[in-house]
């Protein structure tokens, strides 16, 4: 466990991964999740975490994904002057426009781009800054719920009423998008929020090699019912064992309680009701200098208006200098509006009968597929969970059924992926 990870241990708890899936010979998605250095750092920015699904020939995608998730962390944070908005909406729009640049300087890049879904955790609830078809969702209540607007030909027709999710698929491909990072000079950027957050949230950032998989009902049950670690790497066994199409990213974040970093021995951590001060601009404590010696010669030397108005104007420096250094503008306060219209998708996410019998449904495709492709595994990890399982439904804990058949399946997987790849890349699921 790093140094910032160890801080923020108590109150939240994370995990992330990225999957090459079954049938790309890259993996051109890219994430980043950069903590808060401690309270004051939370205070004034927050934690940054994201996804960027990079598209584009050669290693184009790539490089537009990595560019993005390094430029947009990095500004994010140096832009102290701006609001949290006004800073995550300016860092995007710098990261599309390097990745514009870059693509325009080389013939090999040109035409590449990313998608972006970034969310800040902040004082004042969760922000959002998206573009593309990469998602945000939370779950909260038994709830999931998708907090980002999927810039896609599907979800754009649903939006005109043109026509029904289930028309769409009949006629266009859902991997068309309309909005990312890098293929033009401006960008139209998604702000969302900021949502109040409470202890027990969990937040999932994620690329659509997950959520083309999986069904937003089974993200749900996988979050409610494992921890973030756990949770990361059983959605992505459960796409790759749907065909694994795509790379596969996820970012799990679960809100364990108040934001409030544990300090080092040696250093006195700030109480919650504490805002940190900021800097204040060299120019303005020069002029406050500046005045204030010229007010005293000039009293001296018997000129006392000039005096006098020296001594105004090192008051007005002074008052600049505690409104720089006090004053709002640099915070999200819960009474300023929020942006965005999300959530625009809600469903339980709760396990049911229905799941429970997918899941059953996984482990006997897994145990035909082993039998007739002669898998090397252990199954006696996997069957003590399905007895666990089968035990916990028969008493009506469908929670405790979910889990141990996730861990079965999951226990399984683990093996597998420490076997040379199989010469088929189809997945073993029919549905």
């Amino acid at each position: 466990m790093d140094n910032l990870t160890d801080i923020w241990s108590h109150c939240l708890e994370y995990a992330a991964s990225s999957d090459i899936g079954l049938r790309r010979a890259n993996n051109q998605d890219a994430f980043t999740v950069a903590l808060a250095g401690d309270q004051a750092d939370f205070e004034r920015r927050g934690h940054v975490l994201m996804v960027a699904d990079g598209m584009g020939a050669h290693a184009a995608g790539e490089l537009a994904s990595k560019i993005a998730t390094d430029v947009v962390s990095l500004t994010y944070r140096k832009l102290i002057d701006q609001s949290p908005p006004e800073a995550i909406l300016s860092a995007v729009l710098e990261a599309n426009r390097q990745i514009y640049t870059r693509g325009q300087a080389d013939a090999d890049f040109r035409g590449m781009g990313t998608t972006a879904s970034t969310l800040v955790v902040l004082p004042a609830g969760a922000l959002i800054a998206h573009v593309g078809d990469s998602r945000v969702y939370r779950l909260r209540g038994g709830k999931i719920e998708q907090l980002t607007f999927d810039h896609s030909l599907v979800w754009e027709m649903q939006k005109l009423g043109q026509s029904t999710d289930a028309e769409v698929p009949a006629f266009v491909s859902k991997n068309i998008i309309t909005r990312s990072l890098g293929p033009n000079s401006a960008v139209q950027v998604d702000l969302e929020g900021p949502f109040p957050i409470q202890p027990g949230d969990t937040f999932m950032l994620c690329s659509d090699g997950l959520s083309n998989q999986v069904k937003d009902d089974e993200i749900g049950m996988v979050l409610n019912c494992l921890p973030p670690k756990e949770a990361v790497q059983t959605l992505i066994d459960l796409a790759c064992l749907r065909g694994g199409p795509d790379n596969i990213t996820s970012i799990v974040v679960r809100v364990l309680g108040p934001q409030i970093a544990q300090a080092d021995a040696n250093e006195q951590p700030l109480s919650p009701a504490e805002t940190p001060a900021r800097p204040v601009h060299p120019l303005i404590w020069t002029a406050l200098g500046a005045a204030s010696l010229a007010a005293v010669g000039l009293f001296f030397l018997e000129y006392p208006l000039a005096a006098l108005v020296c001594l105004l104007l090192a008051a007005a420096a002074g008052a600049a200098a505690l409104v720089q250094r006090y004053g709002g503008g640099s915070r999200i306060e819960p009474d300023q509006r929020r942006f965005g219209h999300g959530p625009y998708v809600v469903c339980s996410g709760e396990p049911t009968p229905d799941l429970l019998a997918r899941l059953i449904e996984i482990g006997r495709q897994l145990k035909d597929a082993s039998h007739s492709e002669n898998w090397s595994v252990d199954w006696s990890v996997f069957d003590r969970f399905l007895a666990e399982a089968t035990k916990a439904a028969q008493s009506g804990n469908l929670a405790t059924a979910a889990r141990a058949h996730l861990q079965a399946i999951s226990s399984i997987m683990a093996q597998l992926r420490r076997q040379p790849p199989a010469s088929s890349d189809s997945g073993v699921f029919t549905f």
